[in-house]
């Protein structure tokens, strides 16, 4: 079953969940105008499935069941996969900035991968517990949160030698039934209005770390989960021109001895599968997060474009403006390009996936991470300097300041002011605002910090063929008839580079 936005949101009214937004109790996640504007970006997803200019992005038959499922519920089975999630990702960021639910694909793609490699190498039967979960989960349409980042605490110590040991979500108690569950998870996107949590480990850990390698799926409003969140957006502000319809909650979590029966456990202390599923969650993500930023990009190319032709300017006779805008594009469709050679390179997993390629993948995702800034500085200067001293919208009807105003926002004659004072309140909500550090921070940290997609690079890229390379050079000239294939990304022959099948 596709939902659409409003059945989505009506699905979420049964639901009891512990929320607290400001200090404030929250009765009805589906009524409460502090989290309105995150159930509409999360809207954006439902609904997009069910037009049909985007259905071939936004829907997907899974080859398993036979089923048509969203794209953000797909497991990927193709090259072509990946780049369609990749495009339908930036197509519903376009529209919300921030839709979310491409979470939710990326957690449940690296559980395929790692409950398959536990039980292969250990016996377990975590793969069917998670197939009859995944196909639940596809049937109801559901929109899940990951729980993934713990609060870690002393950060220069493991998570059992931590002083407070909930720094760090563990099991606590083994039943016949099931695990019990305990700590807190700190950066949750949406967890408010969502109908259900996967948990998963945050990063590889140690024998004596074991109780923290788990992954579950936990329902939002189960007993001892507590959800302590900001508000999606700015919902409610006049000058919001974006952020008051869409925006993101993100919360803390505290799991506070919840118990998970056996069918909603996919690990429990196998420490080397759970290293596996952090690394694997976090090319899926990274990958997910290109196609996101790019969607933010071209909010801020539109706008770009909107002001320079609002201030009377033309890029064709304007140099600089041209660069600004020409800029703005390479920084965007840059690390876009690097999520598409990660989806044309996309490896095969032994499961019967598809996972991005990790070099690209993480090249693309460390670009975004450094470029946020860059695209925000490039939209300041579009934008003329005329957000600095923006007044309030309040000012927008008041008979004692227009004639001022209107000669601040008069620009191009065929351009109403009104029209130049939207644009500007629109770069203004995007970038400088509190919103707009949101975005920022969650496109530096989304996904891991800069530090973690150094290493994956690191780790994944065939330096020592570089080195051979230029050794062959200086010991043999300039040819080798010899050489093996390159290891390179993408390259599997001599001869050129074919993507896999």
């Amino acid at each position: 079953m596709l939902m659409t936005a409003a059945a989505y949101r009506d699905s979420l009214r049964p639901l009891r969940p512990r929320v607290f937004v400001n200090g404030e109790a929250i009765a009805s996640v589906a009524d409460a105008p502090a989290l309105a504007p995150g159930i509409a970006a999360i809207g954006v997803t439902y609904d997009f499935a069910h037009r049909p200019e985007h259905a071939a992005l936004m829907t997907a038959r899974q080859t398993r069941t036979g089923e048509i499922v969203n794209r953000m519920l797909h497991i990927d089975e193709t090259t072509d996969d990946l780049r369609h999630k990749l495009e339908a990702v930036r197509l519903v960021c376009q529209e919300s900035g921030c839709a979310q639910r491409y979470l939710a694909h990326d957690a449940l793609a690296a559980l395929f991968q790692a409950t398959r490699r536990c039980d292969d190498a250990r016996g377990t039967d975590y793969h069917p517990r998670f197939l009859a979960y995944l196909r639940s989960v596809q049937d109801r349409d559901l929109a899940l949160g990951i729980a993934m980042t713990d609060a870690k605490g002393d950060r220069a110590r493991r998570p059992s030698a931590q002083a407070d040991r909930d720094a760090y979500l563990h099991i606590t108690e083994r039943r016949p039934g099931g695990i019990v569950i305990r700590g807190v998870k700190a950066i949750v996107t949406g967890a408010p209005y969502m109908h259900e949590f996967l948990v998963l480990p945050c990063r590889t850990h140690h024998p004596e770390d074991a109780a923290a390698a788990v992954a579950c799926a936990v329902p939002v409003d189960a007993p001892g989960v507590t959800i302590i969140a900001r508000p999606a957006g700015r919902p409610g502000e006049a000058a919001a021109k974006f952020s008051a319809r869409y925006g993101q909650s993100t919360a803390v979590v505290h799991f506070e001895d919840v118990f998970i029966p056996h069918t909603r456990v996919f690990l429990a202390g196998e420490v080397a599968e759970g290293g596996f599923l952090t690394t694997a969650y976090a090319t899926h993500h990274r990958h997910s997060c290109i196609g996101a930023r790019a969607g933010f990009g071209d909010l801020l190319i539109g706008a770009g474009a909107l002001m320079t032709a609002a201030n009377g300017l033309d890029p064709e006779r304007h140099g600089h403006i041209r660069d600004a805008m020409v800029e703005l594009i390479t920084v965007t469709e840059g690390f876009f390009a690097c999520g598409v050679a990660a989806s044309v390179y996309g490896i095969a997993d032994p499961a019967g996936s598809v996972m991005p390629e990790p070099v690209f993948a993480n090249i693309g995702k460390l670009l975004l991470a450094a470029k946020i800034y860059d695209m925000q500085r490039l939209a300041h200067y579009l934008s003329g300097g005329l957000i600095v001293a923006l007044p309030g919208p309040e000012e927008d009807h008041n008979p004692e300041t227009s004639a001022a105003l209107a000669s601040v926002f008069a620009g191009r004659a065929d351009i109403p002011p009104e029209r130049r004072r939207a644009i500007a309140r629109l770069i203004e909500d995007l970038t400088v605002s509190d919103q707009g550090g949101w975005y920022s921070v969650i496109s530096l940290h989304g996904g891991g910090s800069p530090e973690a997609m150094k290493r994956e690079i690191w780790r994944h890229y065939p330096v020592a063929e570089k080195t051979e390379l230029v050794a062959r050079l200086l010991d043999r000239g300039l040819l080798d008839e010899g050489q093996r294939p390159s290891r390179q990304p993408g390259r599997c022959c001599a001869s050129g580079c074919v993507p896999p099948s």
